[in-house]
């Protein structure tokens, strides 16, 4: 039997607080000790030597419960991460902007920045160039120095190494992203799906927080999937999973970029959305959020949307009686449907899922990360790297 040694012990314990930390918040040295199962000492000596490190602070807490301070001893300390102990770069590639943000220990967004992509500036080495440039400046006007870059693509990404196979709505192919993004900054790059990523920030931050198996299903230019299965990723063969946008549902339908007929994103993607309202196909992403805005004041909006919801549902059922998820978070344009439609939705799929009825409903919610939301995915991606070595 091979028995760990103590400084091993000591290297999983610091590890496993400063993630705790950086998930959960600040916390007292008790709440600590509890949450991991260590006892004070430990405790003690793991927060003694991060506060040294300039890694964590302690302070008492700006509200003590009623009474403290007469006679109940003193306030117990809360320890803070700092979030300029640690940073990372997040990038988020989309179809028509690039944004990126420095998020520091803890999950703090630092500072931002964003750009429209048009033309040329979608070629991959002007969108690395743009991010280099845009970070170098970001950081210097921080003064903080990024120690890991996290990608989010719209596209199948193979997470070994950062390769994108394809990102069809970008007209990527075969790009090797992951490495030509670490051999310009000199920093270690994790590049992922941004579904993938989506799913990743609403387990760590979001709707899925707690949540062992859940589905976070998101609808832009393209739909796609990430999954959460029994606590984590599920990130299938060299990365390659969640493509759920192109699962046949009408083999009569419509072709698709990806070379099917029939694909699920071509019935309920931007595209599919614009045709549900009047709009343009390729009219801007503002107007189409405005119209579902302007949808919620209506006495019937799923009559105004004719069978969008229906293949909304169908595919739903799908994912759900093949995955069987606690919970189904809904992303991007999805999160501006009417709330009466995703109400609608979720009775419908309860009623025509077996796995739903199985397991007593699956909750279907819409995400309430914002913008945010892949850039959260893809700094916890970066982080995954670089908790354990502080």
């Amino acid at each position: 039997m091979t028995v760990a040694r103590p400084d091993e012990v000591r290297r999983f314990n610091r590890s496993s607080l400063l993630r705790l930390l950086h998930i959960g918040g600040p916390a007292t040295r008790a709440a600590l000790a509890t949450d991991l199962g260590l006892n004070r000492s430990t405790i003690k000596m793991l927060v003694d030597g991060l506060a040294e490190a300039g890694i964590v602070e302690e302070r008492v807490p700006r509200q003590t419960p009623a009474g403290a301070g007469r006679g109940a001893g003193r306030p117990s300390l809360l320890v803070l991460p700092q979030p300029q102990a640690a940073v990372v770069l997040a990038v988020d590639v989309q179809v028509e902007r690039t944004a990126i943000a420095l998020v520091g220990f803890g999950g703090h967004i630092l500072g931002r920045n964003s750009w429209n992509l048009h033309g040329r500036q979608r070629d991959p080495i002007e969108v690395v160039t743009h991010v280099a440039e845009s970070a170098a400046l970001l950081a210097g006007d921080l003064g903080v120095h990024p120690v890991a870059v996290g990608i989010s693509v719209p596209g199948v990404v193979r997470r070994t190494d950062g390769y994108v196979h394809t990102a069809a709505n970008l007209r990527w192919s075969e790009v090797a992203l992951g490495e030509r993004m670490s051999a310009v900054l000199g920093l270690p790059v994790a590049v992922g799906n941004d579904a993938e990523f989506g799913a990743l920030a609403e387990h760590v931050r979001g709707a899925g927080r707690g949540t062992a198996d859940a589905v976070f299903v998101s609808a832009d230019v393209g739909v796609g999937g990430g999954l959460i299965a029994q606590g984590g990723i599920l990130r299938g063969a060299a990365g390659y999973l969640g493509e759920i946008g192109h699962m046949t549902v009408r083999p009569d339908g419509r072709a698709c970029h990806c070379g099917n007929v029939g694909c699920w994103e071509s019935e309920v993607g931007q595209a599919a959305l614009c045709r549900a309202l009047g709009l343009p196909e390729h009219g801007p992403r503002g107007g189409i959020v405005a119209e579902l805005r302007a949808l919620e004041r209506d006495s019937d909006p799923l009559a105004r949307l004719g069978e969008y919801p229906d293949w909304l549902v169908l595919g739903l059922v799908n994912v759900v009686n093949v995955l069987g998820p606690e919970l189904v978070v809904l992303g991007d344009l999805f999160t501006a449907l009417p709330d009466a439609v995703v109400a609608c939705v979720r009775d419908r799929v309860r009623e025509r899922s077996i796995v739903s009825r199985a397991l007593g409903g699956v909750r279907i919610e819409k995400s309430t990360l914002g913008a945010d939301l892949k850039l959260l995915g893809a700094a916890e991606a970066a982080f995954e790297g670089v908790l354990g070595a502080l």
